[in-house]
């Protein structure tokens, strides 16, 4: 009888595994029951309110294999969330790796995991494929690997972790989460990362740089701006503000940002101090090529060298650095989020910090400065916007100059991504299109003459597009023509 029931129930209903109501019986579950009910929370307020939804869940390491390996190995609610996917396709169209022709494609991707926990395969797909992939060549199983059944392994690292998908969907699936996780399994278990993704990865394991840099190497560009440094003393009283370089220290790109940066700060009162060779990276890259192991490792270091050395402002130029700070190492560490909830220590993006000190009068543009500031178009960095909700200091700092941005058609939260983040660069897998190359003839369309960046891997990505182009500039370098002759001439 309880069979009878159940079967006229899924007749009636059609709630069985391909019927009408599937969706929306498991999208009203998916809601109640998501893996971020943080999303459906009330904004939080004060020094709380810089925390966004967007951290990778903490993984806890030793007790079982990292990552997933399975279909099963995933949390039931984000195999719940899959159940959800309505087919709509908004993730396929935001995606900038399936626009450049990349093997990647979320809707598929979330496709293929449904496929997987069914034990069928995706012979009865009915949307795009994987670039460069055939249909109905992969199958699975709950207990089965995933890679390469269900999912060849270059579709994986084909993902920027730009979140386009996840902002996308109408049923607020997490669509890089899943990506995460099963590069998590490939890296510490299979130990496959594809290309340079394993060099950085070591690099990182033995110098704590991406590049096998010295680390005293990273503020070698302020050696002449009198910045105090810290790095020869264990700890120290607490500094007003601190100054983190990140990467951008190392390359000669990411330095004129940075005395662009530091120049400006000068003329409104604010000298930065520096964590000299103690500033290590933060782990961002490791994370998401997979090495949680080495993510961790690198997080507490840093936390544990800026709890000794206590500054009231953190400022940096990288929002990647930003996101790991605000975002990810209060979920990792307590004490870091007490820290940052109780207002102790203030996280900024120097957009926003710029935006203040235009808009408070501690930083004055030339007189002359809207009359000769050049026509701007604004890129909006993934984990500044999508990552991080915030879209405006840009804009408020360059408006301050007198610069009225001429919006790209794909702006703000929905800006196509220029292609660097989620270690893309290193893992290099190939398509029909340079995403960067997508990205610059957004720019080209407005018709300015410069692309403002508010990010060093963008300013690298969009540098390396060929041909006649906008001047790529970041925010801190015009903002520093506007209330200065010259960058370099207080440098």
């Amino acid at each position: 009888m309880l069979a009878l029931g159940a079967g006229a129930a899924e007749l009636a209903l059609g709630v069985g595994l391909a019927g009408p109501m599937k969706h929306a019986v498991a999208g009203l579950l998916h809601l109640g029951l998501h893996p971020r009910p943080e999303r459906f929370g009330p904004q939080p307020v004060g020094p709380a309110a810089q925390r966004q939804a967007s951290a990778l869940k903490p993984v806890a390491l030793g007790q079982d294999l990292p990552g997933a390996a399975r279909p099963a190995d995933l949390p039931w609610n984000r195999l719940l969330s899959f159940d959800a996917c309505v087919q709509c396709g908004k993730c396929e169209a935001a995606c900038p790796a399936f626009a450049a022709g990349q093997p990647l494609n979320p809707k598929k991707l979330v496709q293929d995991l449904v496929s997987g926990m069914a034990g069928t395969g995706d012979a009865h797909y009915a949307g795009n494929p994987y670039p460069g992939k055939e249909i109905g060549r992969h199958a699975g199983a709950p207990d089965q690997a995933v890679v390469p059944g269900l999912i060849d392994a270059e579709t994986l690292w084909s993902c920027t972790t730009c979140r386009a998908c996840v902002q996308a969907c109408p049923m607020l699936i997490e669509h890089v989460d899943l990506v995460v996780d099963l590069r998590r399994n490939l890296t510490l278990v299979g130990g496959t990362v594809p290309n340079k993704g394993d060099e950085v990865l070591a690099a990182l394991r033995e110098t704590d740089t991406q590049g096998r840099h010295p680390l005293a190497a990273r503020h070698h560009w302020a050696s002449d701006l009198g910045l105090p440094v810290i790095a020869d003393k264990r700890t120290s009283p607490r500094t007003e503000w601190l100054l983190l370089a990140g990467e951008a220290g190392f390359d000669l790109r990411g330095q004129k940002t940075l005395r662009a940066l530091v120049t400006t700060l000068r003329a409104a009162g604010v000298v930065p101090a520096l964590l000299g060779e103690r500033e290590t990276d933060c782990g961002d890259v490791a994370r998401r090529l997979g090495d949680e192991a080495g993510y961790q490792r690198l997080a507490r270091q840093l936390i544990a060298t800026l709890q000794a050395h206590p500054a009231a402002n953190l400022v940096t130029a990288d929002p990647h650095l930003l996101h790991a700070l605000r975002n990810e190492y209060p979920v990792l560490d307590a004490a870091w989020a007490e820290q940052l909830a109780q207002g102790r220590t203030r996280v900024w993006h120097h957009t926003e910090l710029l935006a203040e000190l235009l808009e408070g009068g501690r930083l004055r543009p030339k007189a002359d400065a809207a009359d000769r500031a050049p026509s701007v178009t604004l890129h909006d960095p993934c984990y500044l916007g999508r990552y991080n909700g915030q879209i405006e200091a840009p804009r408020r700092a360059l408006k301050a100059i007198g610069i009225q941005v001429i919006e790209m058609e794909r702006c703000g939260l929905n800006a196509r991504c220029c292609g660097g983040g989620g270690g893309a660069p290193t893992t290099d897998i190939p398509g029909q299109r340079r995403i960067p190359d997508m990205r610059m003839d957004d720019a080209r369309a407005t018709g300015a003459e410069v692309v403002a960046v508010a990010c060093p891997q963008c300013t690298a990505m969009l540098e390396g597009v060929t041909g006649k182009r906008p001047e790529v500039l970041d925010v801190a370098e015009l903002v520093a023509r506007a209330v200065e002759t010259s960058v370099e001439k207080n440098a």
